[in-house]
């Protein structure tokens, strides 16, 4: 009979429970994932207990609350507060997210759970390790490709192209869509994964490109590409409301039709 264990120090622990200070008027709890690879120790869930009516409204305030005023040992990437940088990205609620633009009001009733992205290696508390991530994002080369001579200003594009470009240059790399993809988590090492796909067919579908044959040519893998099952986690996810599933699926067409 097949057993199976744990890695060392991989069992959840209870943590440490904050509560709230005396005379505080709107009490929530936040049960936020907590490890140091510095310490040996087993991850564990500590319990904060925040003031929400000297908060401000946004999951991200909560942590940023938490850090200054209750523990400073809490570790979390943050930057530009309005969902534009996705440093904040992390599992809220159940949810990938940014924490930024995630409302504490919208969260279920009762403690808010946050933990890392999912099935990512984590550095510290919050805060995952992207290196694979990035790695992945350079390997599509995401720059404009040309053969032909530079224009003396710029490379020009239609409206109707331009247009094209739509629900794609939105994306901010943040990895929510990719850490809730289940072929991304059993097949990280060579399927691209949602986020980078869809930056993939950003440049494809752009007509100031002259690589396209080239970048197909690329995404001909069995891994790389067809890992997507069209599970749709992706597109639900996506705090930025974009589709990569459909992104994807364009990318197959595009496939199908240079075949026939």
């Amino acid at each position: 009979m097949a057993e199976f264990a744990l890695p060392k120090n991989s069992k959840i622990q209870q943590g440490k429970r904050f509560p709230a200070k005396p005379g505080a008027k709107k009490v929530r709890e936040f049960r936020v994932y907590r490890w140091s690879p510095d310490d040996g120790a087993n991850p564990r869930i500590d319990t904060y207990e925040v003031d929400l009516a000297t908060c401000g409204p946004m999951v991200l305030d909560a942590l940023i609350k938490i850090k200054n005023e209750i523990d400073p040992t809490l570790t979390f990437r943050r930057s530009c507060r309005e969902g534009i940088c996705g440093s904040c990205a992390m599992n809220i609620d159940g949810t990938n997210t940014l924490a930024c633009t995630k409302a504490i009001e919208d969260c279920s009733k009762g403690d808010v759970p946050i933990y890392p992205l999912p099935h990512m290696a984590v550095v510290k508390d919050l805060v995952p390790d992207l290196t694979h991530f990035y790695a992945q994002y350079a390997s599509i080369k995401p720059w404009l490709r040309t053969q032909s001579a530079a224009p003396a200003k710029e490379h020009l594009q239609s409206k109707q192209d331009r247009a094209k470009l739509d629900g794609l240059y939105e994306c901010i790399l943040c990895a929510c869509c990719s850490t809730a993809c289940p072929s991304y988590w059993w097949n990280g090492d060579r399927y691209l994964g949602p986020a980078i796909l869809l930056q993939a067919y950003r440049w494809i579908v752009d007509s100031r490109d002259e690589d396209t044959g080239e970048r197909l040519d690329a995404l001909e893998d069995p891994f790389k590409l067809y890992r997507c099952h069209t599970i749709m986690n992706c597109t639900r996810t996506c705090p930025k409301g974009l589709n990569p599933a459909k992104a994807i699926a364009e990318i197959k067409k595009l496939m199908v039709e240079r075949r026939s």
